[in-house]
């Protein structure tokens, strides 16, 4: 069982929310922990803000990626959060796949032009679960 960290837009945008969940799902029925299991969830309060909660949330998720064995990332959605993360990852030398469908967006050179990130573009949710069963 792997330690997985599972990143996904939350204040970048909500859009692939139901995918997210979708993912969380498959890798939890794949016998993995999802630590960030609620980026998949529909009630999401995202009006929470605020210098000591963002802190908090800062703090959680930086502990959850110490901790985790690989990072999973959906990208279509453009979230600043999740660049951060994988940069945060990749200084850990955590192993990083970042998933995007590329005809809904072409992800940042920074993330397609490091050569330390997996990149696997998809164009179903099934060709996701399918790299998933291969890489883990």
């Amino acid at each position: 069982m792997k330690k997985i960290y599972f990143a996904g837009s939350i204040r970048g945008g909500r859009v692939d929310a139901d995918l997210y969940k979708q993912i969380i799902s498959h890798l939890q029925h794949m016998g993995h922990k999802v630590l960030t299991e609620h980026v998949g969830s529909d009630h999401l309060c995202l009006s929470e803000q605020g210098r000591d909660r963002d802190a908090a949330i800062y703090e959680q998720d930086t502990a959850w990626l110490r901790e985790s064995d690989v990072v999973i990332a959906e990208c279509t959605c453009p979230s600043l959060g999740v660049g951060y993360e994988l940069a945060y990852a990749e200084h850990l030398e955590i192993p990083v796949h970042v998933f995007y469908n590329p005809s809904k967006c072409s992800l940042s050179a920074m993330i397609t032009g490091d050569s330390y990130f997996h990149i696997h573009p998809y164009s179903s949710k099934e060709e996701i679960f399918t790299t998933l069963n291969s890489i883990l």
